[in-house]
């Protein structure tokens, strides 16, 4: 009996491409125009929508969505789309992140040279009917030095496009191997070397607690005079304020913008000044990225139907029902074990290590494995990492994994231990299930411990002794920080000890600063898992 093709559902416009893949082996529908009533009605006829930003994939939608296998996104970002809700039901989220890299790239080599030439004033003033050639005194970028802020599928392809200009290429991002910038014809360099060495700086990291801000006052000041800055990543890396008060002062002698923190940016100080070149968030707008981003989750919609492995899944693969059944509140485990190791280390990462001791060393780990290696990873990227792509987006960061089993333990029924080797620092965590999905924190490094991996964390390393953990449970009350509880490890009275305090919000960093200003104390973080 011959099998009826799957129906798809196109919501939101995409280029004819895309379409005309879908049609070869699929009835598609194209509806660019459904209410969100409409879209609840017609959902459930359909084994596979995709869209764009425009259209709400809500866990309404998904519910009643009764054939529905797939959800493709037209791009990177997953905000319209409810990924829990997806997960739960079983239905897989797919995007294309690649499709737009060479557009983002090339919209940044032209935002550089617009830059450096002064193009859009001259334009302008060429418009008005004036001739002011000595006005637009520009600067070649031939042998200029060009600082990348992260180096990863759109960085990379700037820095290939800033070499074929014959530029001198140095870049900062502690994530990729200094063998693997070498391969591109980069330079490797920590941040203040990037900052004082530049001509020219341009950012492409994701938008993330540490990336915010990355880029403020202080790093300003160490900048040569005449630097020149690009920003075709995420509004907020760059603290606009001092941007501003940069350019201003004659420290910066102009930026291409474009992103924002608002979007669109309408009272923005920066737009009313003449240094300042700024483009509406159009860095992927190109028709080739359009054709390929549809082309690409066409292609990925189509494998997922047919139950094919795929690139690009944002959410958990099918894993048989027995291993699941019996790892599952271990990967969960994994995961924040993960989240908690990136977030107490600095640097690239190297080696990742979970061990596996007890009963769970009978069971095939992988899953596990995967998804401590996502927890991390998704605290350092911009593109979602999930048990699928995790793997192959660690080896592709030269990031080393393995894993060590035993069937011998004396304390717990299972415990998994992470230990997560930087260029700058080791940290190891382990953990355990008490009963069926009581999760716990049973080692930090060499310590023993008891926590629950839940909410905000506050880690640190002190030395044991009479006061320390009062005067910091005196600091959080005076700043209405409620502890959810604490738990202290330490091998030996007045010793080294560590100490982890669960808190009901987060901790401003001029408490944490507080905090590690305390004698006795070594060091502390705030951490969410």
């Amino acid at each position: 009996m011959k099998r009826e093709p799957p129906s798809i559902l196109i919501s939101d416009g995409v280029s004819k491409e895309g379409i005309e893949r879908l049609q070869r082996e699929a009835h598609v529908d194209v509806l660019t125009e459904l209410s969100d009533q409409e879209l609840l009605q017609m959902i459930g006829k359909y084994d596979a929508i995709i869209v764009r930003s425009k259209t709400k994939v809500t866990r309404d939608v998904i519910e009643r969505g009764e054939r529905l296998k797939v959800i493709g996104r037209a791009g990177v970002g997953i905000d319209n789309i409810d990924l829990d809700s997806a997960t739960k039901r079983g239905v897989l989220v797919v995007n294309s992140p690649e499709g737009n890299t060479i557009s983002a790239a090339e919209h940044t080599i032209s935002m550089l040279l617009s830059l450096s030439r002064n193009i859009p004033s001259a334009n302008r003033s060429v418009k008005m009917g004036e001739w002011r050639k000595s006005d637009f005194m520009g600067t070649e970028v031939r042998d200029k030095t060009l600082g990348i802020l992260g180096v990863g599928r759109i960085g990379s392809q700037v820095a290939k496009r800033a070499r074929a200009l014959e530029m001198n290429v140095i870049a900062f991002d502690p994530f990729i191997s200094e063998s693997k910038m070498e391969s591109i014809g980069v330079k490797r360099v920590d941040l203040d070397t990037l900052l004082k060495k530049s001509d020219f700086i341009t950012v492409h990291v994701p938008l993330t607690k540490k990336t915010e801000n990355i880029i403020g006052e202080e790093e300003f000041r160490k900048m040569k005079t005449g630097v020149r800055i690009i920003n075709c990543a995420r509004g907020g890396i760059i603290n606009e304020k001092a941007l501003y008060r940069a350019i201003k002062e004659g420290k910066v002698a102009g930026a291409s913008l474009d992103v924002f923190i608002d979007e669109p940016p309408k009272d923005n100080p920066l737009l009313k000044l003449d240094e300042v070149i700024a483009t509406p968030h159009i860095a992927a707008s190109t028709r080739e990225a359009q054709k390929n981003v549809a082309v690409s989750i066409a292609e990925e919609v189509l494998a997922a139907l047919k139950n094919e492995p795929v690139k690009n899944a944002l959410n958990m693969p099918t894993i048989p029902s027995d291993v699941l059944n019996a790892i599952r509140p271990y990967i969960s485990l994994a995961e924040k074990l993960g989240r908690l190791a990136a977030q107490l280390i600095d640097g690239m990462v190297l080696n990742v290590k979970m061990r596996y001791d007890g009963e769970i060393a009978d069971y095939e780990t992988k899953y596990v494995t995967t998804a401590a290696l996502m927890g991390i990873l998704n605290n350092i990227l911009e593109e979602p990492i999930n048990l699928i792509n995790a793997p192959l987006v660690a080896k592709d960061r030269e990031i080393k994994t393995v894993e060590i089993k035993s069937k011998y333990i004396e304390d717990f029924t299972s415990q998994i231990t992470l230990e997560v080797e930087a260029d700058k620092v080791k940290r190891v965590i382990g953990g355990t299930i008490f009963g069926k999905n009581d999760e716990r924190i049973v080692r930090i490094d060499e310590y023993r411990i008891d926590a629950i991996p839940s909410g905000y964390m506050l880690i640190s390393r002190h030395t044991d002794k009479p006061g320390i953990i009062g005067k910091v449970g005196q600091l959080l009350g005076e700043e209405d920080i409620d502890i959810a509880g604490m738990q202290l490890g330490r091998k030996k009275p007045r010793g080294q000890a560590i100490m982890v305090l669960n808190v009901d919000s987060p901790i401003p960093e001029h408490i944490l600063e507080e905090i590690r200003k305390i004698d006795g104390i070594e060091d502390a973080h705030l951490v969410m898992v």
